[in-house]
């Protein structure tokens, strides 16, 4: 059976010392870790507003735009981060629960906008205002405002990066 401890980097070093990288592997599992970190907190608190991330990331998209909120779903796929597939779901459910509307376009039948309702603006409100407290608090908690400002410059410049690949 094999050895058991907290520190991944370490047993990667001892145990695949070929493959170790002693500054991207850290990097690498910093982000994965900062990502999942990041992620259980927006999910808690989107299941507590009773949405799913996906559902939350379409609503805000719709949220961004001027009044009345409304795209079409081929707009929507371009700025979130599911597929055309799980759109679909994700369009049906939020449309089933009063959240959204679709409706036909005069000038082309086959294009259905989607548009938020003023049922979803207090939920999508809710969950923003309480997204914004629990990220922040963490990061506040972890980085100074100085850092914070770095941080994002250099994870936007790495993300520019990689679009250009």
């Amino acid at each position: 059976m094999a050895e058991r401890t907290a520190n991944p980097l370490e047993m990667h070093r001892q145990h695949w010392p070929e493959s170790y990288d002693a500054q991207m592997l850290p990097l690498g599992l910093a982000l994965t870790q900062a990502y999942t970190a990041q992620h259980s907190r927006v999910t808690r608190v989107m299941a507590a507003n009773g949405l799913s991330p996906a559902e939350f990331d379409v609503l805000a998209s719709l949220r961004r735009t001027p009044p009345p909120h409304a795209l079409t779903p081929s707009d929507i796929q371009r700025t979130v981060l599911i597929t055309s597939g799980g759109l679909t779901k994700v369009l049906r459910q939020l449309e089933a629960r009063g959240l959204v509307t679709r409706s036909m376009q005069d000038a082309d039948r086959r294009v259905k906008p989607v548009a938020l309702t003023d049922q979803a603006m207090p939920v999508l409100e809710k969950a923003m205002s309480e997204l914004h407290m629990v990220i922040g608090d963490w990061l506040r908690r972890s980085l100074t405002d100085a850092e914070i400002r770095q941080l994002v410059s250099l994870l936007t410049k790495l993300v520019n990066g990689a679009s250009s690949t």
